[in-house]
């Protein structure tokens, strides 16, 4: 593999690295002032978000169907939504510190699993540009450090998206490196990040069969892998059904190119 590109992810995973670290310290407060402020700051980027996603969107042009593109697509009401998130990811509980359970041993030692960070995680996934928000929303509230790995198609829509989130760390006074992209289209450097032992914790995948199966297959630092998805709409005999017919709408109609719609 390309020298070059292994010591582009070695800077990346080293800059990861060293803002987990800082993110094990950081208080709850810093880290809903940093989503708070990453929102405040997508709205601000609105027109360059839109204007970099247009970029996208017009390089695919016709290569791709229309479902492809709606995924892709930003619009104002998408912005605003991705900014909502951020805020209402804020207003969670801190996951970090959580007891998860306490057990006493007949010595009278008192044994407690307390959840704590992962370090930093290598999130891939494809063409839809809001899953780098949710993505580094996510993992920041839970004090993690991600590395992000969008298709190559929103590359400019996810350069946009993490200068974003790296504007609303600073402000927090806590490290920009902790929600990085990597900005190369070179699709070894998903194999790079897969083999980056010294500094990925985590890789998580969201995406189609052939994104899972590559990561399984090529991966060497841990993964937490998902299946292909069913997404059913079942309807009991003594439902309401015009009620039912309401919800089924919505769950196929509402945007029919995403994963969670029904099938």
């Amino acid at each position: 593999m390309d020298s070059r590109l292994n010591a582009y992810i070695s800077g990346l995973g080293q800059n990861a690295r060293d803002a987990a670290k800082a993110l094990l310290t950081a208080t709850t407060k810093q880290k809903n002032d940093a989503l708070r402020a990453s929102a405040k700051a997508l709205r601000e980027a609105k027109a360059d978000l839109l204007a970099a996603n247009k970029e996208d969107v017009d390089s695919v042009g016709d290569s791709r169907p229309e479902s492809f593109i709606d995924r892709l697509r930003l619009t104002d009401d998408r912005v605003e939504a991705m900014a909502s998130a951020l805020e209402q990811i804020a207003e969670l509980p801190d996951p970090v510190g959580r007891l998860l359970s306490t057990t006493e041993r007949p010595n009278g030692l008192t044994i407690e699993r307390v959840a704590v960070p992962i370090g930093v995680i290598g999130m891939i996934y494809e063409s839809r540009p809001n899953v780098g928000a949710d993505a580094s929303a996510l993992c920041l509230k839970s004090g993690n450090a991600v590395i992000l790995r969008g298709g190559s198609e929103s590359k400019n829509s996810t350069r946009e998206i993490v200068a974003c989130m790296q504007t609303g760390l600073e402000a927090a006074g806590l490290p920009k490196g902790a929600v990085q992209t990597v900005e190369t289209t070179d699709r070894n450097a998903v194999t790079a990040l897969l083999h980056a032992v010294d500094y990925v914790d985590l890789v998580i995948p969201r995406g189609g069969r052939g994104l899972v199966e590559l990561v399984r297959d090529e991966a060497k630092v841990p993964t937490l892998l998902h299946l292909d998805g069913n997404c059913h709409s079942y309807i009991h005999a003594d439902a309401d059904i015009d009620k039912a017919l309401d919800v089924v709408r919505n769950a196929k109609l509402r945007r029919t190119g995403v994963c969670g719609a029904t099938e």
